[in-house]
């Protein structure tokens, strides 16, 4: 198929170009150039827009601050949505980002304790705004036999079996043309993302992305999803995996498109459901990496989500068994089943490892990536508080006894007491997460660039606010300022950045201030991947920082101070058990001369209820004794790399 598809979907027909540009406004001048790629996919240099001197951007004060937005978000336009019963729009949920309430499938109001700074949606570009065209059933849509079982389905269980009536046109895998796909109304629904970010966009206020999301996965229903972003101005259409269900072909296009002066870039996302091939150690077709390849990578894919409603993607206990916070909300599934994912090549944690081989062997690392979270909602608005948790697919997971939460009247065939997952992991999933950001103003062009420098860091909902500076001789001075970040932009490498490897151990500045609407820190961790002289990799957790002032034990490298439990029958927390803020200064202990590593910080809060806690304690029954009753809230910075 590939770009044979292309004339039966969004290119058919489309006029969209001059006026999308003109609606995005045109692009800066490109002021630095990637590096020309030897023996690669793409060696043709590449514009990249940097920012430009902070003054230049309407509004700021010249320093850069930390902005929380969602770059994952699905409203009617995408297939999955419709079905679940989604009725928002980009519009709808661009306002309630900004902090208006919006109406659950299920009957209930969705509204944040604060509006976000930045959003962006994402809805699926394959089959975009077709499931409501397919609603009509006067359209030609509406008469197809998947359109007819989709109008019937009367209950969550029929959505789901409706559904995967959508899978062989989602996987692309038919006998013969695709009898479904309408190009009018996908440049309709592309038409209405575009107007509906530029229409919100209020630089200085609130920021809105045009973008989508590309939805490709492997033939064994791997997932192998990218959010694709923009920095101003939109193309005349999206590439989606009916275009191709290979990743190296979205990022030849996200080139074509940055040489024709439209800036964009992908982030993938629940790694954890891949199955081992969002982070392979070879191309898609099985032949080995090579620097054009690594080079490539990177340019289109700067950051990762490592966080999401869909469970988290830092690391794995098989992957990390060393880490006694390595279980963290994990999604072991592929996504939208029940069927096991391989840990390996699944996490960030080993990419990041294994990075440091690849660039030992070609030359560049191609997962040399930043640090983001995100929501994946698919009702048109994320939800990051564990105590007001909506779930994510409408009225498929919108209660307490769908979710699995709360027990069923009566227990299902099977003998569960509890709501079997139909799509897999309703359990499992969580109240995350946010993208954070350093930028000099609260402007597309600002925030756009602090992602391609990867100044970025993920939170698993609360807005913790962490910063990561990294150095060689930093005055200890630091520790007290009230302001220390002109000191450190100016002697020290933030988060996202590159250390030269010196003789002397690094250090490292490491800050976060926890959210006031959440609970208080326990402890702050640097997470450290190394290269072995026998290109083997190893990774320690080192805690840095604890709660009430005094240093982690030497010996073992943690806290002493245990964690504290909320109340099981309130869920109220000790306000005196963590602290509002912590702050240190760390140097390697150990740290070899000339060694390859990256590092990176990990905040945690004081244990609170999940989500499934919540519902039962409001239920009146019990919490179900395979589920977690607490989590540790978290966060975490993109990582510095220290090179050779």
């Amino acid at each position: 198929m590939g770009k044979d598809r292309v004339a039966q979907g969004y290119r058919r027909g489309l006029v969209l170009g001059a006026a999308l540009v003109a609606l995005g406004g045109c692009q800066k001048p490109a002021s630095e150039t990637a590096e020309a790629v030897d023996g690669g996919r793409d060696s043709t240099p590449i514009p990249v827009v940097a920012t430009p001197n902070a003054a230049t951007l309407l509004p700021g004060n010249g320093s850069r601050q930390a902005y929380f937005g969602d770059l994952h978000v699905h409203t009617r336009l995408s297939f999955d949505a419709y079905i679940f019963g989604t009725r928002s729009t980009p519009d709808s949920a661009y306002r309630f980002a900004k902090g208006e309430s919006l109406a659950h499938p299920s009957g209930f109001d969705m509204q944040l304790d604060r509006p976000l700074d930045f959003l962006g949606v994402t809805d699926h570009a394959m089959y975009m705004g077709m499931l409501e065209e397919m609603s009509d059933p006067e359209s030609a849509a509406g008469k197809h036999p998947v359109a007819l079982k989709i109008r019937e389905a009367a209950t969550p269980a029929a959505r789901i079996l409706a559904f995967q009536g959508m899978f062989p046109y989602l996987r692309q895998q038919l006998d013969g043309p695709d009898d479904l796909l309408d190009g009018t109304v996908l440049s309709s629904a592309w038409d209405q993302t575009v107007a509906a970010a530029q229409a919100h966009n209020d630089p200085g206020t609130f920021t809105t992305f045009i973008a989508y999301e590309y939805t490709a996965g492997g033939d064994d229903r791997e997932n192998l999803h990218r959010n694709v972003v923009f920095r101003g101005a939109a193309p005349e259409a999206p590439f989606s995996s009916m275009d191709s269900r290979n990743p190296e072909d979205l990022w030849d296009w996200l080139d074509e498109q940055r040489r024709a002066g439209i800036e964009g870039l992908a982030i993938p996302h629940n790694s954890n459901g891949s199955d081992g091939l969002m982070f392979e150690l070879t191309q898609r077709d099985g032949s080995p990496m090579d620097l054009g390849y690594a080079r490539q990578r990177l340019r289109n894919e700067p950051l990762v989500e490592i966080t999401q409603v869909k469970g988290t993607s830092d690391t794995h206990p098989l992957l990390s068994p060393n880490d006694e916070w390595a279980d963290f909300e994990l999604m072991e599934v592929k996504v939208a089943t029940v069927l096991p994912s391989k840990p390996q090549g699944s996490y960030v944690r080993e990419a990041l490892r294994h990075g440091l081989m690849l660039e030992a062997e070609l030359g560049a690392n191609p997962y040399d990536f930043g640090l983001i979270g995100s929501s994946d909602t698919h009702v048109g608005a994320g939800s990051f508080d564990e105590s007001g948790y909506w779930s994510k697919v409408g009225i498929v997971d919108g209660t307490p006894v769908q979710r699995g939460s709360v027990p069923l009247d009566e227990p299902d065939a099977d003998g569960s007491r509890y709501a079997t997952a139909g799509v897999g992991g309703f359990a499992d999933w969580g109240a995350s997460g946010l993208a954070g950001v350093w930028a000099e103003a609260n402007s597309r062009e600002a925030l756009y660039d602090a992602m391609r420098r990867k100044e970025t860091f993920a939170t698993s909902g609360p807005r913790i606010r962490v910063r990561f500076f990294g150095g060689y001789g930093l005055d200890p001075e630091l520790l007290s300022s009230v302001n220390p970040a002109p000191a450190l932009y100016a002697s020290a490498v933030r988060m996202g950045g590159t250390m030269e490897t010196s003789t002397r151990a690094p250090s490292f500045f490491v800050e976060a201030l926890r959210d006031s609407g959440s609970a208080p820190l326990e402890r702050l961790q640097i997470v450290k991947g190394g290269l072995n002289d026998d290109g083997t990799t190893f990774e320690r957790v080192y805690d840095v920082a604890c709660a009430g002032g005094a240093p982690p034990d030497r010996a073992t490298q943690r806290c002493a101070n245990a964690s504290t439990q909320p109340d099981a029958a309130t869920c109220a927390f000790d306000e005196n058990a963590g602290d509002a803020a912590l702050r240190t200064l760390w140097t390697d202990p150990d740290h070899r001369v000339g060694e390859r590593a990256f590092y990176y910080l990990r905040a945690l809060e004081i244990p609170t209820c999940r989500w499934s806690t919540w519902d039962a304690l409001r239920a009146g029954v019990a919490p179900r004794e395979d589920l977690a009753p607490t989590i540790q809230e978290r966060a975490w910075s993109s990582p510095i790399q220290l090179v050779n």
